[in-house]
């Protein structure tokens, strides 16, 4: 009794193991039907055209921000910022840190001293 047990488990996990085979395979091959888009160059596209959102500029910088290319990023977070200040805490770093990357220091300064007054201010969370 214990060695089919024995058996049928073998084969359980191997025939496991062969599905996650074939299933990498396809996912590789209707990859290759599908184009690569830069969003990045796409957004940016969009925002020469004159179409100003907050969503769109937290978009770009953050794109920018990921892939360290930190003075076009900070130029995103610029024109984001200059929208509102109303934003999470996560872009007013992001920021600062973008602008310090550009050496623009006391910016970034009274980004962060912002920030903290924002958070002094603003009611905490239950």
């Amino acid at each position: 009794m214990k060695k089919k047990l024995a058996i049928l488990l073998l084969l359980t996990l191997f025939c496991l193991g062969v599905s996650a085979q074939n299933e990498n395979y396809v996912t590789n091959k209707t990859g290759e039907k599908y184009a690569y888009v830069d969003v990045t160059k796409t957004y940016e596209k969009v925002a020469a055209k004159g179409y100003k959102s907050i969503d769109l500029f937290q978009k770009l910088g953050n794109s920018f921000y990921a892939i360290c290319n930190l003075d076009k990023a900070a130029k995103w977070y610029g024109e984001l910022f200059a929208m509102t200040y109303d934003l999470e805490p996560m872009y007013y770093y992001r920021y600062a840190e973008s602008l310090r990357f550009i050496s623009q220091n006391e910016k970034a300064d009274a980004l962060i001293e912002r920030l903290k007054r924002k958070s002094k201010v603003s009611p905490k969370m239950k």
